[in-house]
């Protein structure tokens, strides 16, 4: 776990604890360089897909579109984000790291950010909190893209990440 990066911002009460989009949102911002991005929690969608999203004003690089390592952010914290919601809403207290990354860049985004995370295929809920439940710890993989406006993808993510429960 050495190399591994946590995204912990500082416990808090929030004033919207009981709703959890708000609350991520709310625990998002309390890191600063993530309210550098001006990420906002855009949704949780039917097929539990998670989307944040962040103007490209705020993440602009000198070629005027989209700042790569802004992109890397924002898939990194929406996977981090949906691993988050679905242990919360499972009563569990647990800290979530990103343990490894392949991002693909495979066109530039001149357009606002949006990243939408979801499980990777083959991986399952019920066995990743089964898993950290007998255990303490667990990984799951999230694949996540950078949509462009006019169809197709802009970045994508395969990451793993690993959920260590809290005593």
């Amino acid at each position: 776990m050495s190399n591994a990066a946590v995204l912990h911002a500082p416990t808090h009460a929030s004033p919207h604890a009981h709703d959890p989009l708000h609350a991520l949102e709310d625990e998002l911002l309390a890191m600063p360089p993530v309210a550098a991005l001006g990420l906002r929690v855009a949704g949780l969608d039917d097929a539990g897909r998670l989307r944040l999203r962040a103007p490209l004003s705020a993440n602009v690089n000198d070629k005027g579109c989209a700042f790569g390592g802004s992109l890397t952010s924002l898939l990194t914290l929406a996977g981090w984000g949906l691993i988050s919601l679905r242990l919360a809403e499972a009563g569990l207290d647990a800290d979530v790291f990103v343990a490894d990354s392949e991002i693909r860049y495979r066109a530039p985004l001149y357009g606002d950010l949006e990243a939408v995370a979801a499980l990777a295929d083959g991986e399952s809920w019920d066995a990743f909190l089964a898993t950290l439940h007998s255990r303490g710890r667990a990984r799951l993989t999230v694949q996540a893209t950078v949509p462009l406006p006019e169809g197709g993808v802009a970045t994508e993510s395969r990451s793993r990440y690993a959920a260590i429960l809290k005593r």
